[in-house]
């Protein structure tokens, strides 16, 4: 070991040589890893488990740790670790669930030393202790971690998570007794190996599964941590505290270098894998210049960090911030603005704002130092509230009626909170995809009132040449109206002809009446008409055409062929007006009854899809993200097909940080328990499993009753009544006692003290 340490302390004192190179491996890589003193790295994958040495200019292959004929499921690598204390040991884990421990000065070509077979699933991490030799510990996808003591056949102790899937697990450089595990369902949990039956201590670092953690190599109390989707890999780099290095395993092939002081634009960038990056390792612990991966394109690279993009240089300096209640921030540099004398400083006592001061450059810091000044530009205090985003996410209706119901409760909701423009789209939502069965006269429908025309034209054209006057045409309209809508019913369309009054009507002059409504004219309205009209008529004519004509119009057009069809087939037409075949305004006098609506009910709903789309569109990017995640809601597999997924869940997150912003914390969870899309259902099931311990012997219970398997006692017993709970359960987390939720209730009503007698002081909130 003192030969070992000589060797290191000589490396570190002097920069690794070499450049930014690559070579083409034989298989995709799942993980590498490099030996102690940066002289050789090891690749690992599910058809790849090799050593390359890494030379001035060049990978040189020197063992393939795949032999025999048919190589077992123990060499399909999900991980690998290369001992940095035992410069001939490396650790696998393997997808088979078995962990493999490989002595590389074997002198057979098979390097396999000990196979342990105890974990049920994959094995997602293995990590040697830094500075104990013997010592391996494991993750994996059955929820367990393992301790190996390697001069033992079998584990020495297991750790349970009560929780799902492993994804890793390190050992702190600092404490001797710590390790972190990450899991599937978003917690972080730090254990101590001298205790296997509880872990120290538990956090939630995400929403969404953590893929990997690592501890900071100088400062003891920093941890990073990283998702799938972003970050799949995370590395600290050497002798640099605040950067650090990581990959994503879906969406991103680069890799990137982070300043933590700067998150948001990554400080240095490696672009050279055309496929996602599985592994990333600085070469050594004390030189942060030369950084190794690989990928799934099946290459391995060594990037020399002078080589990196630096994104920072290319950054705009100029920044443009909304705030939630409509606040404008807007930062320049100085320089920009300097000549703006209307420019107005800050408030000496407004602690909204933040305190800028500039500090002495610092040598050793890698960013440009640039001068900025912020301007904020506040709106008025009236638009501040958001009272009306609260009281429409409480009334809003999402489900459990039918859909007419659901718009014309909601549109009725956005008129009362005075948002006519979202009032008026939910009725137009209920007309365009409403069942047309809906849309009939006398329902209450909105189109109901405006879609039908019972009477509505009367013409003799005749009547129109000659000139009648008023009198003999109201009075004729007096005797006929009545008379001739006596048999006109919504929902029928027909032509009459009215033989009686035939004669009567050649010779008298022509007319063109417009009556819309849907009842008759009384003798009243009539005579009024008359009385108002007699002196009008004589000064006011018609013009002969209203519009200009664009085509010559013949004198005895021939009727359409659908109207001398409904004219053969109506009920009401005589045998004499069946044999009638061409129907001209001058030979007839028609009265055409219509009751069809305005609206065509027939189109598809499809038709209305794009508008719709669009409409949603427009209301997410003006903001109001409430409106486009509540209409995809209730139109559901009407509209769901015709945004992409990738849109939808971007509305319903946003959407749901809002309610969560509010307290709306039961809005939040109906959102997405309807939500449509996929990623956002999923979120209410994470940490929906509850885990719980035996109140007598402190134990996990691992079944489902109410029998502690161990000490054989009622876990779940009413510290009040002293019976078993079989329906809500509250306990105390201080002391764990607990029982029927009315009955704890009423006990700290009168009591501060825990009903078990413990002495505990509980508290109900």
């Amino acid at each position: 070991m003192e030969k070992m340490s000589r060797v290191t302390t000589a490396l570190g004192s002097s920069a690794i040589s070499g450049q930014t190179m690559f070579c083409h491996l034989d298989a995709p890589a799942n993980a590498i890893s490099v030996c102690r003193d940066a002289s050789q790295v090891v690749v690992a994958g599910r058809n790849i488990f090799k050593i390359y040495a890494l030379e001035e200019d060049q990978f040189v292959e020197k063992l393939n740790l795949r032999v025999g004929r048919k190589p077992s499921l123990n060499f399909s690598c999900a991980d690998v670790m290369w001992h940095q204390m035992e410069e001939n040991l490396l650790a696998t884990a393997a997808t088979n669930g078995a962990v493999v421990t490989w002595n590389l000065g074997k002198p057979s070509r098979n390097k396999q030393d000990q196979l342990f077979t105890e974990h049920k699933r994959t094995v997602n991490k293995v990590c040697f202790h830094p500075t104990e030799v013997y010592m391996l510990l494991s993750g994996s996808q059955d929820g367990f971690m393992k301790c190996f003591d390697l001069r033992k056949k079998e584990s020495v102790s297991t750790f349970s998570g009560q929780s799902e899937s492993v994804r890793d697990v390190q050992f702190s450089m600092k404490d001797y007794f710590t390790f972190a595990a990450s899991f599937e369902n978003g917690n972080v949990q730090l254990w101590d190996i001298r205790r296997p039956d509880r872990y120290e201590r538990m956090f939630t670092a995400h929403t969404g599964p953590v893929f990997c953690c690592d501890w900071h190599p100088d400062d003891r109390g920093w941890l990073a941590t990283g998702t799938i989707a972003s970050v799949a890999r995370v590395k600290w780099r050497p002798e640099k505290k605040f950067h650090l290095a990581t990959c994503s395993m879906m969406v991103d092939h680069n890799i990137y270098v982070w300043d933590v002081r700067r998150p948001f634009i990554p400080f240095a960038t490696f672009e050279e894998h055309k496929d996602v990056t599985t592994g990333i390792v600085w070469r050594h612990q004390h030189d942060p210049h030369f950084l190794l991966s690989g990928s799934k394109d099946s290459t391995l690279y060594q990037h020399m960090f002078k080589d990196a993009t630096r994104p920072v240089d290319k950054a705009n300096p100029e920044g443009l911030c909304f705030g939630l209640f409509g606040d404008l921030a807007f930062a320049a540099k100085e320089s920009l603005i300097s000549s703006d004398s209307n420019r107005k400083p800050y408030p000496g006592g407004d602690r909204r704002y933040p305190i800028f001061f500039f500090k002495k450059p610092d040598q050793t810091e890698q960013f440009a130092h640039v001068s900025s000044a912020l301007s904020v530009f506040e709106t008025d205090l009236d638009s501040n509230c958001m009272d009306w985003f609260v009281k429409t996410a409480q009334l809003y209706l999402l489900c459990g009626k039918p859909f007419a119901e659901l718009c014309d409760h909601n549109a009725k909701v956005a008129r009362e909170l005075k948002r006519p423009q979202v009032s008026t789209t939910w009725t137009m939502l209920r007309i365009m995809f409403s069942d047309p069965a809906n849309l009939t006269p006398g329902s209450n429908h909105p189109l109901s009132k405006l879609g039908t025309l019972p009477l509505m034209n009367s013409f003799n054209m005749k009547e129109m040449n000659s000139g009648m006057g008023a009198e003999s045409r109201l009075e004729r309209s007096k005797g006929e109206s009545r008379q001739d809508n006596s048999h006109l019913e919504p929902g029928n369309s027909l032509i009459s002809n009215n033989n009686e009054d035939n004669e009567e009507t050649e010779g008298s002059e022509g007319q063109a009446e417009y009556m819309f409504g849907d009842a008759e004219l009384d003798d009243d309205d009539l005579y009024s008409m008359e009385h108002d009209n007699q002196t009008e008529e004589q000064e006011y004519t018609l013009p002969q055409e209203a519009f200009q004509l664009r085509h010559e119009i013949m004198d005895n057009p021939s009727a359409p062929e659908h109207l001398q069809q409904d004219k053969a087939d109506s009920p009401h037409v005589s045998g004499n007006e069946a044999e009638v075949t061409c129907l001209t305004p001058i030979e007839s006098f028609s009265l055409i009854s219509i009751s069809q609506p305005l609206f065509t009910p027939h189109l598809p709903a499809s038709f209305f899809c794009p508008i719709v789309r669009e409409m949603l569109s427009y209301y997410a990017e003006k903001g109001d993200v409430q409106m486009a995640v509540s209409v995809l809601i209730v139109l559901g597999e009407r509209i769901r097909k015709e945004i992409d997924d990738l849109t939808q869940e971007h509305w319903y997150t946003s959407y749901i940080d809002l309610l969560q912003r509010f307290e709306l914390w039961n809005v939040s969870n109906e959102v997405i328990k309807l939500s449509t899309c996929s990623a956002i259902t999923c979120l209410n099931q994470t940490s929906t499993t509850l885990h719980i311990n035996c109140s007598n012997c402190k134990r996990p219970m691992s079944n489902r009753g109410w029998i502690c398997d161990r000490c054989h006692q009622c876990a779940s017993v009413c510290a009040v009544c002293h019976h078993v709970v079989k329906g809500l359960f509250v306990w105390c987390q201080g002391c764990n006692h607990g029982g029927h939720l009315e009955h704890i209730r009423n006990w700290l009503k009168s009591s501060a003290h825990c009903p078990a007698g413990c002495g505990h002081l509980c508290e109900y909130t």
